[in-house]
């Protein structure tokens, strides 16, 4: 009989959070499980925009993305952020674009093939947004930037059964300031980042 209720009370204890794995994504960040995730490179890509001649805005990606995230609900400015860009996978949906794109007067991949980011603070600006401060290394300059995230959803994903934490966010920066200045000024010199991410509870 005590070992019965005692099976019992711990199958009990063990409801809640069961419950709340089955319960389907919530979008309340204060429900986010604290701890380290890794980005799902299916899932995390950056695309980026500028003025094109003054006449229409141009759109391209970056695909080769790899990011670590440490989360922390309760304390947000306790939260961590690296990012490592792969500049070879830069992509302007065009092959002599993406071959000018890689050289000197723009990535210079060869020189530069990866460009950084890591968080200095992070500061929620509203219940499902926060600004992310930190310092940008691209072409071999640093400098600090501040990215504007907001919070999706967080749950176990119905693909690959994994508890998965989703963000967008939004960047703007002068490429002049980072040695970028090929065409300048008749191509725009700020340029609009806007990246999408799918964040998996590290194992």
């Amino acid at each position: 009989m005590r070992r019965t209720t005692l099976l019992a009370l711990l199958c009990l204890a063990g409801m809640p959070a069961l419950a709340q794995d089955q319960a389907g994504p919530s979008t309340d960040p204060t429900q986010v499980k604290p701890g380290a995730y890794v980005l799902d490179p299916a899932h995390g890509k950056i695309t980026w925009s500028l003025s094109h001649l003054g006449y229409s805005t141009y759109y391209g990606q970056i695909t080769d993305v790899a990011a670590k995230a440490t989360l922390d609900p309760k304390e947000p400015a306790k939260s961590r952020l690296t990012v490592t860009v792969g500049t070879d996978s830069v992509n302007g949906l065009n092959d002599k674009l993406n071959q000018h794109l890689k050289t000197p007067d723009f990535f210079d991949t060869a020189k530069f093939p990866t460009a950084t980011f890591a968080s200095t603070s992070v500061e929620p600006t509203s219940p499902t947004t926060a600004r992310i401060v930190g310092d940008l290394t691209l072409k071999g300059i640093t400098k600090q930037v501040a990215l504007d995230a907001t919070f999706n959803q967080a749950g176990i994903s119905p693909v690959d059964k994994k508890y998965t934490v989703g963000f967008d966010g939004r960047l703007v920066l002068k490429r002049s300031e980072f040695g970028i200045s090929g065409f300048l000024p008749i191509l725009g010199d700020e340029v609009t980042l806007r990246l999408e991410g799918e964040f998996k509870a590290a194992e």
